[in-house]
């Protein structure tokens, strides 16, 4: 069993900070040649434990690009919660707003990988049912962007987002896991990104990766950023226009921490003032090298080697 673990930063001057309201789980990996059917049990090949959770990942997937991130989130006072707190102290992550909570565990989540490098997920949310709302208020002052995705409580969000608007700083909202999402939420999200299967499930219909995005972009300021995998990823704006960025091709290991790379790479682009083409070239480029790894921590690429990619 591999040992908890983290990666030195490598660091760019940024243009601003991002704030990360979110999650942090402790993930279990479990190997196997398929994912098993109702009632059957199968016998792993292989089993790991990672720093996970999409807030945490993607705050580090963004301080990896090169961004000033500070993150909202809550933890228990257990040994994966001191080994969250390790890890962000790792990747110069400001946590001066992440709350211990004596009465609740730090969050779990098990991940079956199979042969494919394709995944499935169950998570047991723990303290990141109750990250402190006042907490996820304060800490949006003075941000360049305000991120949030839904494994935390969606009133938090919302309420940050509710300031971050009134300051005038831009927030994203990644819809996932995928869930129906109220509409006070989703009128706070200057920029939404989802996937195709979160995309379908807010418009109750599927449709190729573009129309979805065109489809949502209208209630969104700046508009929606749907990614599709080795299809690349979609911005569409208000006004109709719709970016494409292309996968780069990549051998997939395991695809657990692809979509928070992107978003870390893609938001750190955009709090340092990058073209929407750019700000998603470099997404779609951290996406495709965090498959190349086990792991979602592990995965996400720095700096350097997004540098690397971008280039080729």
């Amino acid at each position: 069993m591999r040992p908890l673990r983290s990666v030195a930063p490598e660091r760019e001057s940024s243009m601003g900070r991002i704030v990360v309201i979110g999650s942090y789980n402790r993930d279990t990996v479990l190997r196997v040649a398929r994912f098993p059917r109702p009632g059957e049990t199968l016998a792993a090949t292989g089993m790991d434990r990672f720093h996970g959770g999409k807030g945490s990942n993607q705050a580090v997937a963004a301080a990896r690009a090169g961004a000033s991130v500070a993150l909202v989130a809550a933890i228990g006072a257990d040994a994966a919660g001191r080994d969250a707190m390790a890890l962000w102290a790792g990747e110069g992550i400001d946590a001066a707003a992440v709350s211990t909570l004596d009465s609740l565990p730090t969050g779990e989540a098990l991940i079956l990988v199979d042969a494919r490098g394709e995944n499935e997920i169950v998570i047991l949310a723990g303290a990141n049912a109750a990250v402190p709302e006042g907490l996820a208020v304060a800490a949006v002052a003075g941000a360049a962007l305000v991120v949030a995705q839904l494994e935390t409580p969606v009133a938090v969000t919302e309420a940050a987002f509710r300031a971050a608007r009134a300051q005038g700083i831009p927030t994203l909202l990644n819809a996932a896991p995928a869930r129906e999402l109220p509409d006070g939420l989703l009128a706070l999200a200057d920029i939404l990104v989802v996937n195709e299967t979160e995309a379908a499930l807010l418009l109750s219909r599927t449709a190729p990766p573009e129309a979805l995005a065109a489809a949502l972009a209208p209630r969104h300021p700046r508009g929606v950023v749907l990614t599709a995998g080795a299809a690349g990823a979609y911005w569409a704006r208000r006004d109709g226009v719709v970016v494409h960025a292309p996968a780069i091709l990549t051998e997939v290991v395991d695809s657990t921490g692809a979509g928070d790379a992107f978003i870390g790479a893609f938001a750190t682009a955009l709090a340092q003032g990058s073209a929407a083409e750019h700000a998603m070239r470099r997404g779609a480029v951290a996406g495709a090298l965090a498959c190349r790894r086990a792991g979602a921590v592990p995965s996400l690429p720095t700096l350097a080697e997004i540098d690397a990619a971008t280039l080729q």
